[in-house]
């Protein structure tokens, strides 16, 4: 084999790994919408309005979004003239849709499938329709026993809520979309580390590929590794006060929803001003600062009842290890100054 056909070849392959590893990191979609099937016909709109499935009987096939998350891409099948709108659907619980949102117009170049991106929020249980913009526009619609679909007229502006007409049964259109889930927090591991920050955290949960940030709280991670779509590894940042605070993960598709199983505890001493305390003040100080009391040296005279703490051996605001102890030096009090006899007796003219 010559050089230059195996530096071709050494190069495709390359190009082959990059394209499968980019692949294998993206992240995972559930479709919503019609799977689809072949045989369908293309049918003209006859009214410039929004069409969409009602009822979906193949197995796996979800009618509604099953997830929140984010629309990324959509499809249809049969479509010509346009351009078309996806348009997410919102059941009301009263038999009526409310337009929640939309993608930018598309016009399709074929009949056959057509795939257009997107990025549109959805919740779980809202469905997708297809708007068109003349009474001329077709979509592909087939034949399945069981399923049906309807139709809003005038399309509906975003926001409003509008009542569906009589569907139409044994039919559906074939219009699909890919939702990206939200992403979700299952665990942590270690669930608790040192203010200072650092340690390494292992976040288990779902659809976590392509996170673009890791958060503890309100503090963003010093680092963090997207292992696969269900394992991060985040470094913890370091933080100013003791506690939980939650671990959060966003994508395109959202930030995951707050639970116990994502909180991180910070633990600590955070040294408190202890000068002018007596020795039982001092000690419930430390305690609440996560600290403890070290060695106590009392200078001349002093006792634990008539004395305050003058000096401390680390500075007020320091961070340590949890448990640190702190030592202090005791000063009696001193003594209330006496007063000569009369000194205070009124003198009267």
């Amino acid at each position: 084999m010559g050089r230059k056909r195996l530096t071709f070849v050494v190069a495709a392959l390359a190009s082959a790994w990059a394209l499968l590893t980019a692949a294998s990191a993206g992240a995972t979609t559930i479709t919503v919408g019609s799977v689809l099937p072949p045989g369908s016909a293309p049918e003209e709109f006859k009214e410039v309005g929004t069409w969409f499935n009602t009822a979906l009987p193949e197995k796996g096939a979800n009618l509604s979004s099953p997830v929140n998350g984010l629309i990324v891409r959509w499809r249809v099948q049969g479509a010509s003239g346009g351009p078309f709108t996806l348009r997410v659907l919102r059941p009301n619980g009263n038999g009526a849709y409310t337009a929640v949102g939309s993608s930018s117009p598309v016009t399709p170049t074929n009949e056959g499938v057509q795939t257009f991106s997107a990025s549109i929020p959805v919740k779980a249980g809202d469905l997708i329709g297809l708007d068109a913009t003349n009474a001329t526009d077709k979509i592909g619609v087939a034949t399945v026993n069981g399923a049906g679909y309807a139709s809003l007229f005038p399309t509906p502006l975003e926001g409003a809520t509008v009542a569906p007409r009589p569907g139409i049964s044994g039919k559906e259109i074939e219009l699909a979309a890919e939702v990206q889930p939200q992403p979700v927090v299952k665990s942590i591991s270690p669930t608790f580390g040192p203010l200072t920050g650092g340690t390494k955290v292992k976040i288990t949960g779902t659809d976590l590929a392509g996170a673009s940030a890791v958060m503890f709280g309100e503090q963003p991670a010093a680092a963090f590794t997207i292992e696969s779509e269900t394992q991060i590894t985040a470094t913890v940042p370091a933080f100013t006060n003791r506690g939980a605070q939650p671990i959060t993960v966003t994508t395109v598709a959202g930030t995951s929803e707050l639970s116990t199983a994502d909180e991180f505890t910070y633990t600590g001493c955070i040294v408190p001003k202890l000068k002018g305390r007596s020795l039982s003040s001092a000690r419930n100080a430390l305690r609440h600062g996560g600290c403890k009391i070290g060695k106590v040296k009392k200078l001349k005279g002093a006792t634990v009842d008539n004395s305050t703490v003058v000096s401390q051996s680390v500075a007020k605001g320091k961070i340590l290890a949890a448990g640190t102890k702190v030592k202090v030096t005791l000063k009696a009090k001193p003594e209330p100054k006496k007063h000569k006899k009369g000194q205070h007796k009124k003198s009267h003219k």
